[in-house]
C-alpha cells in the first residue's frame, strides 16, 4: 500500500498544514512543525536549495514534480516523490500543496504493477477481468487472439456478445456460477469456438473481492489444451482398440467357419472404428482349398463374406453385397494390395474411381453414401495374401490416421490366422469326410430274413467327422451279422482307424466265429494299430448274429451302449445284463415263457427279474444273458 503524506506550505515555505500521514511518514508531530520552514528538514543544502527553487517555481508554473529526502524525527533521510501543486484560497492569498509519497513503496508499486502487466500481456494463457454485470474489463492480447477479437472490442461486451452462440452459453453458466457462489472452477474443458478452429479449451473462474469482501467481479484464465485433449483422446483410443482386439479374438476363438469368422470380423469395426467394412476372401480359403502358388491377378476370384455398415440402403446392398463373386483390376487399389499384401490408406484428393474400374456401380454406391476415407488391408496367412479388409468413413467423421491403418493391420493379421486355421479345418474335415464315406458300406445286403435300414446322420453340422461305422455282413447258413462301432476321435486319424478295423471285423467274421471270439480278435489287434505306445487305440464296437433258421439274435460288445430291443406295442427299452428270473438256469437271465392267451393280440404276463419286471409273452422273445462271453441271446421260438 502506498501512503500519500499532504503537507501545505505557504510562499515562504513555511509548514501550515502537516497532514497525520505526514506525521505516521516522517515521525514529526503536527505541533512541532507547524510555522518552521519545510527546508529545515532537509540536511543537504544542495537538495534544499533545489526545494526552495521548486516552491518558487510552483508558484510561477501552477506545479512541479521531483524527488528529495526529508529527515525524519530520528535524523534518517528519508526518499519521497513529491508533487507540488499552486493553490489558493478565498481571499486570492496563495498557497504550495505538497503530496509526499514514499519513493521505496512508490518503486515497489510499479515494480508489482510492471510484472502484473508483463504478465497479463505476455501470458500464454488467455486472461480477462470481468465486472458483476460479466463485461470485460480487461483481456490480454492471448485471449483476444484465441477468440479472433482485438482486446480493445471485448471491453464492456459479455462473453455472449464476442463468441458464438453455443460456445458462449457453456462459458456463461460457469461465470454466473462462480460470481453467485464464490466457488472456483479449475479446469474445464470445452470445445473451442468455431471463430478460433476446432480444438479444445481449459478455462478456469474465481470471484474478486476487495478488503471489506465487497465483489468486484470475476477474474479468469483459458488455456489452448487441445494437444493435452488429443494425447488423452490417443490414450483412450489405443485402449479402446485394444479392448476391441481381445473382444474379437475371443469371439472368433473357437471358430472354424471362414463365413462366421468374416462377418465377425466385419462386425467388430463397425462402428467403433469404421461407417462401413467388408471382407474378402478367396475362394480357397471359403471352400478350403489349397492356396494358390501363383500371385494374384484380374482372374482371382474371390467372395465378400463379410459385411457390416451403420445403415441399410440400396446403396449400402450394392456397394456391400453378401456372397458377392468379386474380380479387381490389377491396376486398382485392390488389385496393388492383393498383390503386394502392402495396405493403403485413402482418403481427402484420392477419387473413388481410383478403388476400381470407371462405371463400377460400387463406385458410385460409395459417392452417394458419402465415403471419404478408406483402408484396404491384407488378410495374411503363411506369408500369402488371402483376402482384403477393406473400412470406410462417411459423412462428417474424421478420416482415418496412421493409427487406425496400424490397428485395422493388427486386426487383420489375427483374423488372417483365425481364416487359415479354418481352412485348414475344412480341408481335412472334406477329407475325412470322403474317406469315411468310402469306407462306408456303398450298398447294403439285404439277407433273407432280415429288413435292414440305416442313417448316417453327424450329431451337428459343427461336429467333425469321426470314426464312426456300420456293417452288413452275410454269414453261411443265410445268417447275417450286424456290426455297429465307434473309434474315439476326430478328423482322418479316427477316419482311417474305423476303416482298419472295420476290415479286421469283415475278416474275422468271414472266418464265422462266435460273436465274442471276434470282439476278442479285434481287442488284439487293436494295439498294433495304436499311433504309438503312449496313445492308446479307444473304440467300442457292438457285434451281433442273427439266424433266421433258429429265429434268434446273439448280440455281444465291447465297450459300447447296448443295443435297443423294440417290441411291437410294447416299447423300446434296452436289455438288463444283470437280471435274473427266479426261475432261469444258472448262467442266464431267460424268463420262462408265459401261457398262451385265448384272445388275439400279445399280453404281457410279468414276472419279477431282480429289482426290473421283464414282461415276456408269446409275442416278445425270450432273451438271456450269458457272463461268461458277455452275450444277450433273443430267440422268437418256433
Amino acid at each position: 500500500m502506498v501512503r500519500v503524506a499532504i503537507v501545505i506550505l505557504d510562499t515562504s515555505g513555511r509548514v501550515v498544514l502537516w497532514s497525520p500521514a505526514a506525521e505516521e511518514m516522517l515521525g514529526w508531530p503536527s505541533e512541532v512543525l507547524v510555522g518552521r520552514a519545510v527546508d529545515e528538514l532537509i540536511p543537504d543544502p544542495d537538495q534544499a536549495q533545489r526545494t526552495r527553487s521548486a516552491l518558487q517555481e510552483t508558484l510561477r508554473r501552477g506545479s512541479w514534480h521531483g524527488f528529495t529526502e526529508i529527515a525524519d524525527r530520528d535524523g534518517l533521510p528519508v526518499e519521497v516523490e513529491a508533487r507540488l501543486s499552486l493553490l489558493v484560497d478565498g481571499d486570492g492569498a496563495p498557497y504550495v500543496q505538497a503530496a509526499l509519497t514514499e519513493a521505496a513503496a512508490l518503486r515497489a508499486v510499479e515494480r508489482d504493477l510492471a510484472v502484473r502487466d508483463a504478465l497479463f500481456e505476455q501470458s500464454p494463457l488467455g486472461i480477462a477481468v470481468l465486472d458483476t454485470d460479466l463485461r470485460y474489463t480487461a483481456v490480454n492480447r492471448t485471449l483476444a487472439d484465441m477468440n479472433g477479437l482485438p482486446a480493445e472490442e471485448h471491453i464492456g461486451r459479455t462473453t455472449g456478445e464476442t463468441l458464438p452462440e453455443r460456445s458462449a452459453d457453456e462459458i456463461t453458466a460457469v461465470q454466473r456460477q462462480v460470481l453467485a457462489t464464490g466457488e472456483p472452477v479449475i479446469d474445464v474443458t470445452l470445445a473451442s469456438p468455431a471463430t478460433a478452429g476446432s480444438g479444445y479449451r481449459s478455462i478456469s473462474y474465481s470471484r474478486m473481492t476487495d478488503r471489506s469482501g465487497r465483489v468486484l467481479g470475476i477474474s479468469g484464465t483459458v488455456m489452448d489444451v487441445t494437444e493435452r485433449y488429443r494425447a488423452v483422446a490417443k490414450v483412450e483410443g489405443a485402449r479402446r482398440r485394444l479392448s476391441l482386439l481381445n473382444e474379437f479374438g475371443s469371439r472368433v476363438g473357437d471358430l472354424l467357419d471362414a463365413s462366421m469368422i468374416a462377418q465377425e470380423l466385419a462386425g467388430a469395426v463397425v462402428p467403433r472404428l469404421a461407417d462401413y467394412a467388408g471382407v474378402i476372401l478367396l475362394q480357397a480359403v471359403a471352400h478350403g482349398d489349397d492356396l494358390p502358388r501363383h500371385g494374384h491377378d484380374r482372374h482371382t476370384s474371390l467372395l465378400q463374406l463379410g459385411v457390416a455398415a451403420i445403415q441399410h440402403s440400396p446403396a449400402v446392398e450394392t456397394m456391400l453385397r453378401h456372397g458377392a463373386r468379386i474380380t479387381f483390376e490389377e491396376d486398382s487399389v485392390f488389385g496393388r494390395v492383393l498383390r503386394s499384401g502392402v495396405p493403403e490408406m485413402l482418403s481427402g484428393g484420392n477419387g473413388p474411381e481410383e478403388l476400381s474400374f470407371p462405371g463400377d456401380p460400387k463406385v458410385e454406391a460409395a459417392r452417394e453414401l458419402g465415403v471419404h476415407s478408406r483402408l484396404v488391408v491384407p488378410l495374411r496367412a503363411r506369408g500369402i495374401v488371402i483376402g482384403l479388409l477393406v473400412v470406410s468413413r462417411a459423412g462428417y467423421r474424421e478420416g482415418f490416421d496412421r493409427d487406425d491403418l496400424a490397428f485395422t493391420v493388427e486386426l487383420a493379421d489375427r483374423a488372417g490366422s483365425s481364416l487359415d486355421n479354418a481352412r485348414l479345418y475344412a480341408r481335412e474335415r472334406t477329407a475325412a469326410l470322403t474317406l469315411q464315406r468310402t469306407l462306408l458300406p456303398q450298398q447294403v445286403p439285404q439277407p433273407p430274413g432280415v429288413e435292414v435300414a440305416y442313417r448316417y446322420v453327424p450329431g451337428s453340422s459343427g461336429t467333425e467327422v469321426g470314426g464312426d461305422w456300420f456293417d452288413v455282413i452275410p454269414l453261411p447258413g443265410e445268417r447275417t451279422a450286424l456290426v455297429v462301432g465307434d473309434v474315439m476321435g476326430h478328423g482322418l486319424r479316427a477316419a482311417a482307424t474305423m476303416g482298419r478295423l472295420r476290415t479286421a471285423v469283415r475278416v474275422l467274421a468271414a472266418l464265422d466265429l462266435p460273436p465274442e471270439v471276434v470282439l476278442r480278435h479285434v481287442h488284439e489287434l487293436a494295439d498294433d494299430l495304436a499311433q504309438g505306445p503312449d496313445e492308446a487305440l479307444l473304440a467300442t464296437c457292438v457285434y451281433a448274429v442273427f439266424d433266421p433258421a433258429r429265429r434268434s439274435l446273439t448280440v455281444t460288445k465291447a465297450g459300447h451302449i447296448p443295443p435297443v430291443l423294440v417290441v411291437p406295442g410294447a416299447g423300446a427299452e434296452p436289455p438288463a445284463p444283470a437280471a435274473r428270473c427266479p426261475a432261469a438256469p444258472a448262467g442266464s437271465s431267460t424268463c420262462p415263457p408265459a401261457r398262451r392267451s385265448a384272445s388275439a393280440g400279445c399280453r404281457s404276463s410279468p414276472s419279477r427279474c431282480g429289482s426290473r419286471t421283464a414282461a415276456c409273452s408269446p409275442c416278445a422273445p425270450t432273451g438271456w444273458w450269458s457272463p461268461g462271453t458277455r452275450t444277450w441271446t433273443w430267440d422268437w421260438g418256433g
